[in-house]
């Protein structure tokens, strides 16, 4: 009994530490971090192969790198070691991880609701268009080759009066800005009202023909406009616009199938049953 209490205490233990590195690596990834980590491997490895060896001048030398490195390592990662404190303070440090897919969307509609906001402020005419299923490789060979990591900065510069790209519309495909300057299909419906200007249209000719989420920035007025499923939403604020987009982009969520979940419907069915 002893040793299976004992075998279970070590699992445990196992899987607590392995747990902590990942974390760990997860929030260092994509930092300067990772080669330092690496360099520490390395002299790890040399300091092995020394005592396999038995050099022992080198084990000296990797010896007082050990016995003096604590103290280099908590200086060198002070960043990294504070946001895992702070993470560790909000409680976020053992949360889950949102799947990639997700972070990238909230990130695109992130940066393209702050430089909506930034736009309207100041009335500056802006349209965007965001890519879903229907492909829009052919609008987006009308407009100039951009490829870039989207950014609210680089949105903003795009559509600032009386430069080379404002006139058109951008075009988004995932966390990507493939163009600017592109020129779309204006809508030919006779019922739309006759305030909205040329970018209204454009937004509404898209959303007509394809699955494309368009929004837009009125020149005159400044109100943010969304454009889906062939309709138009004006004035719309900075939240109900991130709730749009939001609703609009992100990938429905999957049902897990868990046995609570799985036993809750049976209980509700059988629930509706008597």
């Amino acid at each position: 009994m002893d040793i299976f209490v004992n075998m279970i205490d070590d699992l445990v233990d196992i899987l607590l530490v392995g747990f902590v590195i990942y974390r760990l690596l997860l929030l260092v990834r994509g930092t300067r971090a990772i080669q330092l980590l690496k360099g520490i491997m390395i002299i790890v490895f040399a300091w092995l192969l020394s005592s396999y060896f038995e050099l022992r001048t080198f084990q000296w030398l990797m010896n007082q790198a050990f016995t003096y490195g604590i103290l280099a390592i908590i200086i060198i990662f002070q960043p990294e070691l504070r946001r895992a404190l702070e993470q560790l303070g909000r409680g976020s440090f053992f949360s889950r991880t949102a799947h990639p897919e997700e972070q990238a969307i909230s990130h695109t509609i992130a940066e393209i609701v702050k430089a909506a906001n930034y736009l309207s402020k100041r009335r500056i005419g802006a349209l965007i268009v965001l890519e879903r299923d229907t492909g829009l490789t052919d609008y987006i060979e009308t407009g100039i080759s951009l490829n870039a990591s989207i950014s609210s900065e680089l949105l903003i510069n795009i559509f600032i009066p009386n430069t080379p790209l404002h006139d058109g519309a951008v075009i988004i495909r995932k966390e990507q800005i493939m163009a600017a300057g592109c020129y779309l299909p204006l809508s030919e419906n006779p019922f739309i009202s006759k305030e909205l200007g040329t970018r209204h249209r454009a937004a509404i000719g898209m959303a007509e023909i394809s699955d494309a989420v368009s929004v837009v920035v009125s020149e005159e007025t400044g109100q943010i406009s969304i454009s889906i499923n062939g309709q138009i939403e004006r004035g719309l604020t900075e939240e109900k616009l991130m709730n749009q987009l939001f609703t609009a982009l992100h990938p429905p969520v999957k049902n897990s199938g868990s046995f609570w979940s799985k036993r809750g419907n049976k209980d509700g069915q059988l629930a509706k049953k008597q």
